[in-house]
């Protein structure tokens, strides 16, 4: 049951991308193009280290990671997030817009619930469809 989300997830992404990829198929051997795809940071919020925290500090907590994910959206550096919803280990997902790993590592590490150990992340560099960083969310 962990993984159905992660699989909802990707097939979802992948389902996005499903186009793109057929494109860059018929152009092997050729550099993927720029203006349909495009590197992205994938930093799953995993459960962390230091999960003690009473109801009100958890709450507080929770409240500055919520403003953090609202700062970094504003900022286009996010472009999607969310948390998963079978309360396993990996318990959300950021996908950063951002140029480098370095970056990626920076923004995560100025999250509340990092910083308070409440949650960590792992990142992984992510290929994906230009289009995606478009979305309104609003």
């Amino acid at each position: 049951m962990k993984n159905t989300a992660f699989g909802l997830l990707l097939t979802g992404l992948l389902m996005l991308t499903g186009n793109l990829i057929s494109a860059q198929d018929s152009n092997k051997g050729h550099e993927p193009d720029p203006e349909k795809m495009t590197t992205y940071f994938m930093a799953f919020l995993k459960t962390g280290p230091n999960r003690s925290h009473d109801s009100a500090t958890a709450a507080k907590i929770q409240e500055g990671h919520m403003a953090h994910i609202m700062k970094m959206a504003s900022e286009k550096k996010l472009v999607l997030a969310g948390p998963f919803l079978d309360k396993g280990d990996i318990r959300g997902i950021f996908i950063l817009n951002v140029a480098t790993i370095e970056q990626a590592i920076e923004l995560t590490s100025q999250d509340p619930a990092v910083q308070s150990g409440r949650l960590g992340m792992e990142i992984h560099p992510w290929y994906g469809p230009v289009k995606l960083r478009e979305i309104d969310w609003d």
